[in-house]
């Protein structure tokens, strides 16, 4: 593979692959059934070879593909246990690993950005396998000219026209992808993808916002953003940055390595705003490290929602409205707000008892995010059975919290992949604009 497949037909004839190829999965497993194989046995290998399947179409496509992949990944913590069992594991190798490209290739894009000689003139060394793989680009380890360890990011060839491709593919199929995922509804995520693409592209972009959360973060205890050293329309060079990758702790991390990251980690959400006018708009945790002196180190900087103010000071006043049990004052701001629109007719206490759940961690001093708890979750508001399920129906989501929604929505399932126990409240009161802090009730425990 020299570069990512780019033809629209060869990309759409492979995602394509992807429901037939379960579809076929599923005609051998009724065979096998018919000669006497278990069900559950059946259904555990089908699941398995589709996520295997899964992992390799979409990694080597990369582009909008993986994207896709590693925006599925970041919330299959709401998914019931026996449909994400099979797939988490596959979907966790697309947060920070991918088929790579040739040397041959990376050599070109370097020269065509950085110059004929970048070898000799801007490096010690550099080392030709790649540390990481992502949706549009790859990293490699290198030492600059003044002896600094450095990261490497190099952007695909072909990967705006690749990502383009693959969106639009995705949103084509997206009803036939409860044969890769059940349960998931893809369009939302095939549609926030496609508003954030071009940006994403633009390395140049990607390089300031870097320098502006690295400025902000200069020096702070808690966090640690790597400086931007050069950077052209498809190369960034900045500061390499060791520690444990999140994924790698939602794997297998200690009990005190989950709580150390979950704190950090939520805090991060928060404050970013407040310090640098943006958001860190990826939350997947390939983009997150924990150093080895308990900061959180923060890649990848080319999803940002630019905040110059903060977080809207509405947020807290709201948040601090539902801990409060103030039902009138919940539904008022959340008109002002947009959530709700003037024309629509809506209880407000059916409206707290809605929201309830969402407000849980902030009710108690510490707080354990869980797989469980957010399937719970999922169950309260998407139960057609329930009264609260045409509460969500009648609200909105302004277009200003577009980006935000959906940070907190996957900084959520985060979490809950961690596991870790944290002060939610405490985080929340103290970085969240607009909490009323004389009149929140106390916790529970």
């Amino acid at each position: 593979m020299n570069e990512l497949p780019r033809r629209a037909v060869s990309r759409t004839a492979r995602l394509a692959s992807l429901p037939l190829g379960f579809a076929g999965r599923t005609a051998v497993g009724f065979g096998k059934r018919v000669g006497g194989k278990p069900a559950e046995a059946v259904a555990a290998e089908l699941q398995a070879r589709t996520a295997e399947q899964l992992f390799k179409v979409l990694g080597e496509l990369k582009g909008g593909a993986m994207k896709f992949g590693q925006a599925m990944s970041v919330m299959e913590a709401a998914l019931p246990e026996e449909m994400a069992g099979p797939y988490r594991a596959t979907l966790t190798k697309l947060q920070e690993a991918a088929p790579p490209l040739p040397a041959a290739t990376v050599h070109k894009v370097l020269a065509e950005e950085l110059g004929p000689r970048w070898r000799s003139s801007k490096f010690q060394s550099f080392d030709d396998t790649p540390a990481a793989a992502a949706s549009i680009g790859q990293v490699h380890k290198a030492v600059w000219r003044d002896g600094r360890e450095v990261a490497v990011k190099i952007q695909y060839p072909g990967a705006g026209k690749a990502l383009l491709s693959d969106l639009n593919q995705l949103a084509r199929v997206a009803r036939l992808a409860g044969g890769w995922i059940p349960g998931m509804d893809i369009k939302p995520i095939t549609d926030e993808l496609k508003s954030r693409m071009s940006e994403e592209l633009d390395y140049n972009l990607e390089a300031t916002s870097q320098r502006t959360f690295a400025k902000a973060f200069r020096g702070d205890p808690h966090f640690a953003v790597p400086d931007v050293l050069v950077n052209s329309e498809h190369v960034i060079v900045s500061e390499w940055m060791d520690g444990i990758p999140l994924s790698q702790i939602v794997a297998s991390g200690t009990p005190e390595q989950r709580n150390a990251a979950s704190e950090r980690y939520m805090a991060f959400l928060l404050v970013g705003p407040a310090r640098a006018g943006l958001l860190h708009a990826d939350p997947h945790p390939g983009n997150f490290r924990l150093l080895p002196d308990g900061r959180l180190g923060v890649i990848d900087y080319g999803a940002v929602n630019r905040l110059p103010s903060g977080l809207p000071p509405a947020m807290g006043t709201l948040v601090s409205a539902a801990l409060r049990g103030e039902a009138a004052e919940l539904e008022r701001g959340l008109r002002s707000e947009g959530f709700i629109k003037p024309s629509m007719s809506l209880d407000a206490e059916a409206l707290l008892h809605y929201l309830g759940p969402f407000i849980e961690p902030l009710s108690h001093a510490e707080f354990t995010f869980s797989r469980p708890w957010l399937r719970g979750v999922a169950a309260h508001v998407n139960d057609i059975r329930r009264p609260e399920f045409l509460v969500g129906m009648k609200l909105n989501l302004p277009p200003s919290y577009l980006l935000i929604h959906r940070v907190w929505l996957g900084g959520i399932g985060v979490l809950c992949q961690l596991g870790g126990t944290v002060s939610a409240r405490q985080i929340v009161v103290d970085h969240m604009p607009g909490m009323q802090l004389r009149h929140l009730p106390p916790p529970l425990d």
